[in-house]
């Protein structure tokens, strides 16, 4: 399969370019871009940086995907920006390179979609099959889980996890960390209940749904403490791989803000 690579286009010699790739019109590649097997440069669209790009992923016009990050302390230190493989990337997504204070990468994986005009900042690792609607904003050295939805003009905030399998309404302002199956709203945001739509479109069982129903009834209560109630549902559901990664990635957040639901105390938060 042959590259194709339209007569104004700037594509410089040093880019590495994989069989069958194609670039339209007004395109520009840098010298340190790697573009894997069948990606599509639509036209408008510019890679630069130490970027790669997985097979297959097609880029829209007006995308800036591996430009510096939009970080002040940023001083020109060789960090990198990975896209994996069957993206989508439309029209003004921009994507930011790592940083020397997080990381030196920024990741993303693979079969993502990013629609119209978002954004993934410096640092931030984002899972598989994750979805950014329009103006979706995330910030820099955000973690995002797999099989993630993140709803139009919602926000991001910087250092915190969004967990797998989880919902970001429209416009929501996401400033704590989201549990796993999590539906979040409004701005601030505020945690809604679990992401059942979610978890019923990707053939979970309504024995696992039902019982995550059980273990969210529990860990939200108005007893106790949080970190009290997160030791009596590892008790209850001892053996239910689903609720251990919620509990898993709520110890791992060692005490960093959860997002939790509005009625939730003020201790919990």
């Amino acid at each position: 399969m042959s590259v194709t690579i339209h007569p104004m286009s700037l594509v410089d010699p040093k880019a590495r370019l994989g069989a069958g790739v194609k670039i339209g019109p007004f395109c520009e590649v840098g010298p340190d871009v790697v573009l894997g097997e069948g990606v599509e440069l639509v036209s408008h669209a510019v890679v630069a940086g130490r970027t790669t790009i997985g097979a297959r992923t097609r880029i829209f016009p007006f995308a800036s995907i591996g430009h510096p990050p939009q970080d002040l302390k940023y001083r020109g230190e060789p960090s990198t920006l990975s896209v994996g493989e069957d993206c989508i990337i439309r029209e003004g997504v921009t994507m930011n390179p790592g940083t020397e204070g997080g990381g030196m990468e920024t990741v993303v994986g693979d079969r993502c979609a990013f629609l119209a005009n978002s954004h993934v900042g410096h640092d931030s690792r984002i899972g598989n099959n994750v979805v950014f609607s329009n103006n979706a904003m995330c910030a820099g050295h955000v973690t995002v889980g797999n099989f993630v939805i993140v709803g139009g003009g919602a926000g991001l905030l910087q250092f915190i996890r969004i967990g797998d399998h989880s919902f970001i309404g429209g416009g929501a302002g996401v400033t704590s960390d989201v549990i796993p199956f999590g539906l979040v709203r409004d701005n601030p945001a505020h945690l809604a209940g679990l992401n059942l739509v979610g978890l019923k479109r990707r053939n979970f069982s309504r024995e696992h749904i039902n019982e995550l129903r059980r273990a969210y009834r529990l860990l939200f209560a108005d007893e106790g403490t949080l970190a009290e109630r997160v030791e009596d549902v590892a008790v209850e559901f001892s053996a239910h791989p689903l609720i251990d990664e919620i509990l898993n990635f709520i110890r791992e957040g060692a005490g960093k803000p959860l997002c939790t639901p509005r009625e939730a105390t003020a201790a919990d938060r």
